[in-house]
């Protein structure tokens, strides 16, 4: 490829230098003193100006792949663009152009002042230039600044103890554990022995795949546990002190000296943490695997392929399968993606269904009642939690629903999983309204949660009267929220 740079100034030579053996490269200087000086650092050099016909010929302009105009100069850039289209039409002109002016504008006083069009194929302007690499080296210093108060946080902890426990939320989905998982590697960085815990159940056809195709390495814990009580220090990945997370008594929160998640932030939670606790929340950002692809990225720590694999997949399935993204998923999506085992993606994607699953999904479908475009659908007594988000991804599929509320029992919990595609609805907002005072609730604009202990509705005579109790309350609440008044 033979470029012609037009100007051998700082910035002509900067760009031959950065070229230099990659293309046959071929500078225009007119001052003769920098010409020889081109020459003498092994440049091919055509002495002259380069705004005159004669000398772009010597260069070869008829011959040259790409122009580039170096002068600021917009007279000079005006003649020169004529010049090279006469006698090359369709040879790519890259020039420098003032920050106010489009190309576009060039092209048209071109045409008006030589009565011919010339086409400007690329216009560089350099304040903007200068501005945006100010800016992009100012969004890498916040980037940064968040891993390196995460690194010296565990570095203090490293001081007082060798043991680290991370916990997910009870019920932990591909973005709590692979976030989980790359905390753990952080950790690990600075000498610390990670334990990765949850206090729920892991039930969900895909994510047990991902767990096991994976081979990550989770412990299930529950309140009060010695496994709890023996660790000095606690953080929190993807979850923060409220109905998602149950394993902690009250006093463990003074243990708590890590925070990283994406949801609401719950209330009053800095009077339940210690003032120097590490706590980074961020709501605009969709998946709390990219925040931990962050701080890989920034504190230079090289993910394994199956850790890679793991966050690509907690990012697509916490953003919808990449449809709701912030800037922070897409570049954890592009420093990840040239990592990521293609094969397991696809065998955790499309695991087998198990039994119970489909039996519940089965139910979700036969017990659903429609108030307008909604749906409420009671599946009862059920061990496995996470079929309740199955269902409720499968219910809003029907056609003419736009919002689904899914719920059943397990042990002493009436758990809920709701879904919407209503850009005029918050989900997760209308969960916390309508629950979040007898229980917990909450979520995204599109999914949410909920969870009530059965407290009262034990008082029923018998399992049909408490399913029926409970969806009769649970259905008022919900639509009440949604500002839906309930109809046969």
């Amino acid at each position: 490829m033979r470029i012609l740079i037009l100007g051998g100034g700082s910035v002509g030579r900067q760009i031959a230098e950065a070229l230099k053996g990659e293309f046959e490269i071929v500078i225009v200087e007119k001052d003769e003193i920098r010409a020889r000086s081109l020459e003498e650092s092994g440049f091919s050099v055509v002495q002259g100006d380069f705004s005159y016909t004669a000398t772009l010929l010597k260069a070869g302009i008829e011959r040259a792949d790409a122009v580039v105009v170096t002068t600021h100069n917009l007279e000079t850039v005006k003649k020169t663009a004529y010049i090279i289209r006469t006698n090359n039409k369709d040879v790519p002109i890259i020039a420098l152009l003032p920050d106010d002016m489009p190309k576009e504008t060039l092209e048209d006083i071109i045409l008006e002042e030589f009565e011919k069009e010339v086409r400007i194929d690329y216009g560089i302007y350099p304040q903007r230039a200068v501005t945006d690499a100010f800016l992009r080296t100012l969004l890498q210093l916040g980037e940064k600044k968040n891993a390196t108060l995460l690194i010296k946080k565990l570095q203090a902890i490293k001081e007082k103890t060798e043991n680290l426990l991370i916990l997910t939320h009870d019920n932990p989905d591909p973005d709590a554990i692979s976030a989980a998982v790359a905390l753990s590697a952080i950790a690990q960085s600075v000498g610390l022995k990670p334990t990765i815990a949850y206090g729920g159940e892991i039930t969900h056809h895909e994510n047990q795949a991902f767990v096991n195709l994976l081979g990550v390495t989770l412990r299930k814990v529950s309140r009060g546990s010695y496994e709890i009580r023996k660790h000095s220090t606690i953080a929190l990945v993807d979850t923060q002190p409220n109905g998602n997370l149950t394993v902690l008594e009250p006093e463990d929160y003074s243990k708590v000296q890590v925070l990283i998640d994406h949801h609401q932030i719950f209330q009053h939670l800095h009077d339940l943490l210690p003032d120097d606790a590490f706590v980074d929340i961020r709501e605009d950002v969709k998946a709390s695997a990219s925040i931990l692809t962050e701080y890989l990225k920034a504190t230079n720590i090289a993910p394994s392929e199956r850790l890679a694999t793991a966050l690509f997949y907690g990012i697509y399935t916490d953003t919808k399968k990449f449809s709701k993204l912030s800037p922070t998923d897409l570049k954890a999506i592009e420093f990840l993606a040239g990592k990521v085992n293609h094969e397991l993606l696809d065998r955790i994607e499309h695991p087998d269904i198990s039994t119970e699953t489909a039996e519940i999904l089965a139910r979700a479908i036969l017990n659903r009642k429609a108030y307008k475009n909604v749906v409420v659908s009671n599946v009862g007594f059920i061990r496995n939690r996470d079929a309740l988000a199955e269902s409720a991804d499968f219910l809003l599929r029907l056609e003419g629903i736009s919002t689904v509320l899914v719920f059943g029992i397990v042990e002493d919990y009436i758990e809920m999983s709701a879904r919407t595609r209503d850009v005029r609805v918050n989900i997760g907002a209308v969960m916390k309204d309508a629950f979040g005072d007898i229980g917990s609730g909450g979520g995204h604009a599109t999914m949410g949660g909920a969870r009530i202990p059965l407290g009262l509705f034990k008082l029923a005579r018998d399992k049909n009267s408490l399913l029926k109790l409970a969806e009769e309350a649970i259905t008022e609440k919900f639509l009440e929220a949604l500002k839906i008044k309930e109809q046969g």
